[in-house]
């Protein structure tokens, strides 16, 4: 997807930009929409995206202490990941067995691909086994019989020919009785006029007969604004529950794919970017964004926004304290787990409005050292539920006995209650004060624990 690249000149070129903000974003816009066409994006979907952009860009506000162009850096990031399905899909099957149909238009790679799904479920333990349902390219049977081979997994096919859906069912039949816990199914692919009826009608024959419980659409990053309408008529034919992205080289432009999933509501699973069976990964779209945007040098700048995300957890835990008067090492937990990337707690302290500006807090007894974050950690995990939500009933006993636990020394874990009893005595001082409470936006509250 080599546009891309150009997006990602397209973010440099913002973050330097002279202009005012508006025109800026406004130019970027613009910039964004051609390169998308460019590279075959539907353009319904072109005009979506950029419009969300452009929303998200003047309607909303910064965080405090980001800049406004850092900010529209994390929008355009956020909407590129969200534009290629946002979270990762689970590539593990949700039972045994597991039969997985591919469907897709001739030379979309549904063979090699089928291949690269068995040697990857074959490294995570599971028996893999292949099947073709192709009597219409005469190759097919043997390609994927020297893949089966070469991968040293059980393989189904029929050299005869015959009806597509029936081998199928017999093939079915075969494999589960060889104790398969993962099937792949090969489907034919045709081109050419009055063809595609035909094997819209095979592929539904065939997905009647096996019942498959996934059928993942076969793509190639090549294929351009014809993808939108293939995906979706595959689609009305044999539901589509995920999407396999073929030959993802640097020169594909792959707005076909996105277009499928556009057609589809399916989602991205799998992407092959070379000619070997290893050459397949799952497709996360946080790191594919940040991989092809060349994401290195606002790296920084997104880790300041994961650590505000972070500072926004622990703040709310700390002003629940406050309000409620009392403090729970799940509390702490956050704070210790957080503070590498937000500092020291003093800074924690600040993101709370005009906090500091009210108490005096003692930094020294507040202060964690780089060395003991990682211990005060396995010292929490070792302890049980109520021992975190009521630290008061941690007694020696079960001090040695969470020491065992976290492979310590009892005094270590002592440290960490010596800790914790000096935040919930600077918590139960905030309780105390009025003007705090106030500007915490709590209103005649009592004081009473």
């Amino acid at each position: 997807m080599s546009y891309l690249g150009r997006v990602r000149d397209l973010i440099s070129d913002f973050i330097r930009g002279k202009g005012s903000y508006d025109e800026s974003v406004n130019e970027f816009i613009k910039e964004l929409q051609k390169e998308l066409i460019k590279a075959d994006v539907n353009l319904k979907l072109v005009i979506e995206l950029t419009k969300d952009i452009r929303e998200q860009a003047l309607k909303t506000e910064p965080p405090p202490g980001v800049l406004r162009r850092e900010w529209f850096v994390k929008i355009v990031y956020d909407s590129l990941v969200k534009f290629f399905g946002g979270e990762a899909v689970e590539t593990l099957p949700r039972r045994i067995p597991w039969v997985v149909m591919l469907v897709g238009v001739q030379g979309s790679g549904k063979t090699t691909s089928a291949g690269k799904l068995a040697h990857y479920y074959r490294r995570l333990g599971y028996k893999t086994c292949l099947m073709t349902t192709d009597t219409y390219r005469p190759a097919a049977y043997d390609q994927l019989k020297q893949l089966a081979e070469k991968l040293g997994v059980p393989f189904y096919g029929e050299r005869e020919g015959g009806d597509p859906a029936e081998i199928g069912a017999r093939g079915l039949s075969r494999l589960l009785k060889d104790t398969c816990s993962l099937i792949i199914v090969d489907t034919a692919g045709r081109h050419g006029y009055g063809e595609e009826e035909r094997l819209l009608v095979e592929m539904q024959e065939i997905a009647k007969a096996l019942n498959p419980d996934e059928i993942m659409l076969v793509i190639d990053a090549y294929m351009g604004q014809k993808a939108y309408d293939i995906a979706r008529k595959f689609h009305e034919r044999t539901p589509v529950g995920s999407i396999f992205v073929t030959k993802l080289d640097g020169t594909a432009k792959g707005g076909g794919a996105l277009s499928a999933v556009a057609a589809t509501g399916a989602r991205i699973k799998f992407i092959g970017d070379g000619e070997k069976l290893e050459d397949v990964e799952p497709f996360n779209p946080r790191k594919f964004v940040a991989r092809l945007l060349g994401l290195g040098d606002i790296e920084s700048l997104l880790e300041k926004f994961k650590a505000l995300e972070e500072s926004e957890e622990v703040q709310k835990r700390l002003e629940k304290a406050v309000l409620s008067g009392r403090l729970t090492l799940r509390d702490v937990y956050t704070q210790v787990r957080s503070v590498r990337r937000l500092g020291p707690l003093r800074k924690v302290l600040q993101m709370i409005p005009g906090l500091m500006s009210t108490i005096q807090v003692d930094d020294e007894k507040l202060q964690l050292s780089e060395k003991n974050l990682d211990k005060w950690l396995h010292i929490m995990d070792s302890m049980t539920y109520e021992e975190l939500d009521h630290p008061e009933i941690i007694d020696r006993s079960r001090v040695n006995r969470i020491a065992r636990g976290a492979g310590v020394a009892p005094g270590d874990v002592r440290e960490l209650l010596k800790y914790y009893e000096a935040m919930q005595k600077m918590i139960k001082t905030l309780r105390s004060r009025k003007d705090v409470l106030k500007r915490l936006g709590l209103k005649d509250v009592s004081l009473g624990q």
